[in-house]
């Protein structure tokens, strides 16, 4: 009989994407933040190792992978949006920027993985603010990738991908464009007094923030592990080679 270990089944990414909007529509900065967690998912498994990696443009920004004995490797500094911009180019409000997302299975274990996506603003003091999550426009891939929309609001978008990814691989981009809508250009307040009309904008020094949460799941039993791992029902098929929302 093989030795059996318990140990995480469930590395995950956290990557936020930040940009401040500034008067005229300009992109003041733009940064990201990278969390690692691990939710206290356990399962038996023979001795693998398990990964992801989250990619941008084709480019590995993060991977964390577990290995045997239940300890971390991470790697990739987790900055993104680092070339939305060309030099010396202004964020134009309403322009359709490329920004494309994957994830790569970096462990030597067949996976299946989801992503969560949550959208807010922050004014200049990094306080959330009453403002539409819906003014950030992403572009999604359906090729292989499925929303769950039960799950999913203007705020956070919830997607799985229906394919078991095998090791080394990755999946098709499940995000290929970021847009903030020109709505914000109609919001504003008019200011007068005896000599100048001053316009106000709503938007002014707020900042846009994207989070990318990407986790993995075995193959082996993967009715009963997703369940465990994400709360919910899927049906898999009988090769667990591909899911779908139940």
């Amino acid at each position: 009989m093989k030795k059996v270990k318990s140990i995480f089944m469930k590395p995950t990414i956290l990557l936020g994407i930040a940009a401040v909007l500034l008067l005229g529509s300009g992109v003041g900065s733009a940064r990201a933040a990278l969390t690692y967690y691990s939710d206290q998912y356990s399962a038996s498994m023979d001795m693998s190792t398990i990964g992801v990696s989250l990619k941008e443009n084709g480019k590995v920004v993060s991977s964390k992978t577990y290995d045997d004995q239940g300890d971390a490797t991470t790697n990739g500094e987790g900055k993104l949006l680092q070339n939305l911009l060309k030099e010396d180019e202004k964020f134009v409000l309403g322009k359709t920027y490329d920004e494309k997302l994957a994830v790569e299975n970096s462990g030597n274990i067949d996976t299946f993985v989801r992503v969560v996506l949550t959208k807010s603003w922050q004014d200049k003091e990094g306080k959330n603010v009453d403002l539409s999550p819906a003014l950030i426009e992403l572009g999604f891939n359906q090729d292989g990738w499925v929303i769950n929309e039960a799950q999913s609001t203007d705020e956070r978008v919830v997607l799985y991908y229906t394919k078991v990814v095998e090791s080394k691989k990755t999946t098709p981009d499940f995000m290929k464009t970021i847009r903030i809508s020109n709505q914000l250009s109609t919001m504003y307040t008019k200011v007068e007094d005896e000599k100048t009309i001053k316009y106000q904008y709503t938007y002014n020094g707020y900042t846009f923030t994207l989070d990318a949460e990407v986790d993995a799941v075995q193959t082996h039993n993967a009715k009963d592990a997703i369940k465990s791992a994400w709360g919910i029902d899927v049906n898999v098929n009988d090769d667990e080679t591909e899911l779908s929302l139940g």
